[in-house]
C-alpha cells in the first residue's frame, strides 16, 4: 500500500507541476483559469488524503518491519521529509493555489506564478529524493539502530 500511495503522490505532483507550468506560461486567460481550477480540485480532494495515507502507511511499515522508524538513517530521513512535505501541502501549496484561483476567477491575471509552481517543484524534488534513498538505502544505521544490534 505504501508504494502505491507514494507513487500516487509523485504522479499527482507531476500533474500539478504540468498544470502550474501551463498556467504560468500560457497567454490564454481561459487556459490559466482551467489550469488553476484543476490544481484546486487536485489540492482539495486528492493531495491531503494521499499525503496522509503515505505518512500513515510509511509509519506503520517502518514500525512493523526490521527497518524500524529510527534504526536506519534513510528511513528516518524519509519520515521527516514526508512529514515536512505534508505540512507544506497544508500551509503553503493549498493556500497558494487557492489564492491563484480566487484572483483568476475574479477576472484578474495570475497574481504570482510562484503560487502555482513553487509547491509542486519542491514537492517533486523531495519525492524523487525519497524514492532514490528508498532504493539505495544509504547512510547505514542510526545510533539507536547500532545499540539494538544483537550480539553474536
Amino acid at each position: 500500500m505504501h508504494v502505491v500511495v507514494s507513487a500516487g503522490w509523485l504522479g499527482l505532483t507531476l500533474g500539478l507541476l504540468a498544470l502550474g507550468i501551463t498556467a504560468a506560461t500560457t497567454g490564454s486567460a481561459g487556459t490559466v483559469e482551467a489550469s488553476v481550477r484543476a490544481m484546486k480540485l487536485f489540492a482539495d480532494w486528492l493531495l491531503l488524503p494521499v499525503a496522509f495515507l503515505t505518512l500513515l502507511s510509511g509509519l506503520l511499515l517502518s514500525l512493523g518491519t526490521k527497518w524500524g522508524l529510527a534504526r536506519y538513517r534513510w528511513v528516518y530521513t524519509k519520515f521527516w521529509l514526508t512529514l515536512a512535505t505534508t505540512t507544506a501541502t497544508v500551509f503553503a501549496l493549498r493556500p497558494g493555489v487557492n489564492s491563484a484561483v480566487t484572483a483568476v476567477a475574479a477576472g484578474g491575471p495570475l497574481p504570482d506564478a510562484g503560487d502555482v509552481l513553487f509547491g509542486p517543484v519542491v514537492s517533486l524534488s523531495a519525492y524523487v529524493f525519497m524514492t532514490v534513498i528508498s532504493v539505495l538505502k544509504p547512510w547505514g544505521k542510526t545510533r539507536r539502530g547500532m545499540r539494538q544490534q544483537p550480539f553474536a
